[in-house]
Order: C-alpha cells, then sequence, then structure tokens
C-alpha cells in the first residue's frame, strides 16, 4: 500500500492550491463499482463540532448515484495529471470506464476507493446532503454566470474519518 494514515492534526493543506488549482476526485462506490469525478469546489473547516469536507456536485453527474447510495465518499488530492483529471471531469462512467482510460489505479483504504496517482486521501462520512436555491443568492450575477441550466449543485457534508499521505516520492 502506498497509502499511510496520519492524524488529521498533522495535515498540511492549502485549501485554495489543493482545491482550486491542481483539482481533486470525488469517488464513491456502488455495490462492486467505483465512480469518480473531477472537482475544483470544495471547502474543508469545521461544523458541528466535527473536521468536515465540504463537496458539490450537480444533477445530472453519474458519481452522484454513488454518493446518495453509499455512505462514504472519497476526497483525493493530486500534483499534476491535470490531463487526465480533465477526462474524468468531463466524461460520464454511464459511457465506459473511463478510469480505465486514464490509466488511474484503484486503490481502497478502509474499504472505500481512491487512486494510487494521489498525494493525499479523505475518507469522509457523509453527514447532510442538501441543494443550492436560486432563492438563497444574494449576488444574482452568480446564479446567472454559474447555472445557466438551472442544475444547481447538492451540497455533500461529509466528517473526515481518516487521512491518508500518498508516499509513492
Amino acid at each position: 500500500m502506498s497509502y499511510k494514515k496520519i492524524d488529521i492534526n498533522e495535515l498540511k493543506l492549502n485549501p485554495f492550491e489543493t482545491i482550486g488549482k491542481d483539482w481533486l476526485l470525488i469517488s464513491a462506490k456502488k455495490g462492486d463499482q467505483v465512480n469518480t469525478m473531477t472537482a475544483s469546489w470544495g471547502g474543508i473547516g469545521v461544523i458541528w463540532n466535527k473536521n468536515v469536507i465540504t463537496a458539490y456536485i450537480r444533477p445530472q453527474r453519474y458519481t452522484r448515484e454513488f454518493v446518495d447510495e453509499s455512505d462514504y465518499f472519497t476526497i483525493t488530492c493530486f500534483k499534476g495529471y491535470k490531463k487526465e483529471l480533465g477526462v474524468l471531469g468531463s466524461k460520464s462512467g454511464r459511457d465506459g470506464d473511463k478510469i480505465k482510460e486514464v490509466g488511474f489505479d484503484i486503490e481502497m483504504l478502509n474499504n472505500q476507493p481512491t487512486f494510487k496517482q494521489g498525494t493525499m486521501c479523505f475518507t469522509c462520512k457523509k453527514l447532510y446532503r442538501g441543494k443550492i436555491e436560486p432563492e438563497g443568492f444574494i449576488d444574482k450575477d452568480l446564479d446567472i454566470k454559474n447555472y445557466p441550466n438551472h442544475d444547481y449543485h447538492y451540497i455533500y457534508i461529509g466528517e473526515i474519518e481518516e487521512v491518508y499521505v500518498n508516499e509513492k516520492d
């Protein structure tokens, strides 16, 4: 196994770089199948006295079905792999094995999927699912710019149960 479990207090992470610039994968399993999608939106912090990750998934994404059917999801962080993450974010797992197409290797951590190519993985227990609502926008331009098709993201808040770093280097 290439990943090593660490204490969350050892975590060294700039969320603006890791999420917004380097991107990440949101993954879950349904039965024996694994699906994943690229994300560049998200958050990490504390709510309800719990360490959490907030993930956003549009309703049409196939990965949402996997996250909805599971009690858990994972967040895998990367350095590089932009081409592969671009494919994983633009193709649907409904249409073929996009994980195999990009040459990523699934690794299970505590029975949850991540990828050997990642740098860090969070296993998260789902706590909450909601949906962005158009009437909640104070800045209406954000709604117009980000939701021209009115396909508002589902919001998932997951308690971080385990943090792993990849010791592949």
